[in-house]
């Protein structure tokens, strides 16, 4: 009997290559939260269980250095990752055209999501005290899984229908932007602080 395993879902998990600049990037994402009055009314007005820059800042790159050499890092591992998932971009190239600060408290979480018009995105954890919220990854295919019957309590994380990682500072995901995912609620009394981001193609 031959079994085939057939489109695989890749998430890239990696630490940072500069560990200092995770310290950087926290007082770069205070330094953010700080000044972002209209980030605040935002997530006011939204009922965001926290803050977040997503809504009202799109240059964090010129704001701070550190958010600069975050991107120089993550061209990197988009990079990478993209020869893993074996893309012919052609004459294309991947551009980072989002870059966000989560800041979420206890309680805080993030209901499961996608991000459209995107290939690849990902998260750079920065702060992750113990009993912060972990991400949970959803199979794709769960929708038409109307019928299936449940698994063995055996059953390997290739096999499940949700996967869980609990990220460390200075780890680095990606994946791609149709994956949906979400962040569970945190256990931390002190904030889970994230770095989020997007790659689209450019000519």
């Amino acid at each position: 009997m031959t079994i085939t395993s057939l489109f695989p879902t890749q998430i890239q998990q990696q630490k940072m290559s500069n560990p200092d600049l995770i310290s950087e990037l926290e007082e770069a994402c205070w330094m953010i939260e700080e000044g972002d009055e209209a980030g605040h009314d935002w997530c006011e007005r939204e009922g965001y269980p926290g803050y977040t820059s997503y809504a009202s800042l799109d240059d964090l790159p010129l704001r701070a250095p550190a958010f600069a050499a975050l991107v120089a890092l993550l061209d990197q591992h988009a990079a990478a990752f993209a020869k893993s998932l074996h893309w012919d971009l052609g004459t294309a190239r991947l551009k980072c055209d989002s870059l966000w600060v989560n800041m979420l408290g206890e309680g805080g979480q993030h209901s499961g999501h996608i991000h459209p018009n995107s290939v690849i995105s990902g998260t750079c954890y920065v702060a992750m005290p113990d009993g912060a919220g972990r991400i949970k990854f959803e199979d794709p295919r769960l929708p038409m899984m109307m019928a299936a019957p449940p698994l063995t309590e055996d059953a390997p994380d290739s096999a499940r229908r949700f996967h869980y990682i609990s990220p460390q500072a200075g780890d680095v995901l990606m994946w791609e932007s149709w994956l949906r995912h979400e962040v569970m609620p945190s256990q931390a009394e002190d904030p889970r602080i994230s770095v989020s981001f997007n790659y689209s193609l450019a000519d």
